[in-house]
């Protein structure tokens, strides 16, 4: 009885998976798009329930060497036009630089203002970045919950660059599909202060994709629903769609 326990045992130590593990092929489950383009829908609302439409399009270049995006905005008027490129440095801290029409100038976001709010959305210029799993730091243990009534792992991870707002980062990722459900932002003071729920997904050519996503601030009570309308990988872009010059 005891050598079947045992072997229980060195079963279950064998084939526990790490937190890294997870983190990884939830990552490589949204991998192999390429490029893609993207046009979005966000959903500002504060406090008290009034809500912000906004109209943006999103250009994505994969790269083994980190990732690369530009995000146009197109609607409402007083902020069409204005656009965020950023180069993922994996492990680093990510270059980005914004443009703003009325000023016709391109600013560089400093490292210190990562954790800023992006354009007005409980997003920060952080959240919008790349979430490359070689990005963070993993606690050792593996946990199991239910979210939704689905059964996801629980990991917590620890972002890399000195410059992130967050102090820890916990996920709930599914145990069938690898996929990310929901996660908890806690402050530098290790506070909870945001609540990320990906609400929605679809395939495109065998690839997962997100369709729907709401970072809600726990602090403030303010909310922010980004919506894929459109969505096509594998679109022909290539360095040059990511260039600086493309910011003009």
């Amino acid at each position: 009885m005891k050598k079947i326990v045992v072997f229980a045992v060195l079963c279950v130590s064998i084939f526990a998976q790490t937190s890294l593990e997870i983190a990884k092929k939830s990552y490589e489950v949204m991998s192999g798009y390429k490029e893609s383009v993207s046009v979005n829908t966000m959903i500002l609302k504060n406090a008290q329930g009034v809500e912000n439409i906004r109209k943006l399009k999103i250009k994505k270049l994969e790269s083994i060497d980190g990732d690369k995006s530009l995000i146009e905005f197109l609607y409402p008027l007083d902020i069409k036009d204005t656009k965020l490129l950023s180069y993922e440095q994996i492990g680093g801290d990510d270059k980005q630089w914004l443009y703003l029409p009325a000023l016709k100038r391109v600013k560089r976001i400093s490292s210190s203002n990562k954790s800023g709010s992006f354009m007005a959305s409980e997003f920060s210029y952080e959240d919008i970045s790349s979430q490359n799993y070689k990005n963070f730091t993993y606690m050792q243990e593996v946990k199991k919950a239910l979210k939704d009534n689905v059964e996801c792992f629980v990991i917590t991870r620890v972002p890399i660059d000195e410059n992130s707002g967050y102090t820890k980062q916990i996920i709930y990722i599914d145990t069938n599909t690898y996929l990310a459900k929901f996660g908890e932002y806690f402050d530098k003071q290790d506070r909870l202060l945001k609540e990320v729920s990906f609400l929605e997904y679809i395939k495109l050519d065998n690839i997962y994709r997100i369709k729907k996503m709401q970072m809600f601030n726990v602090q403030t009570k303010k909310s922010s629903v980004l919506i894929w309308d459109e969505d096509r990988i594998k679109a022909g872009l290539d360095e040059k769609d990511f260039s600086k010059r493309a910011l003009e």
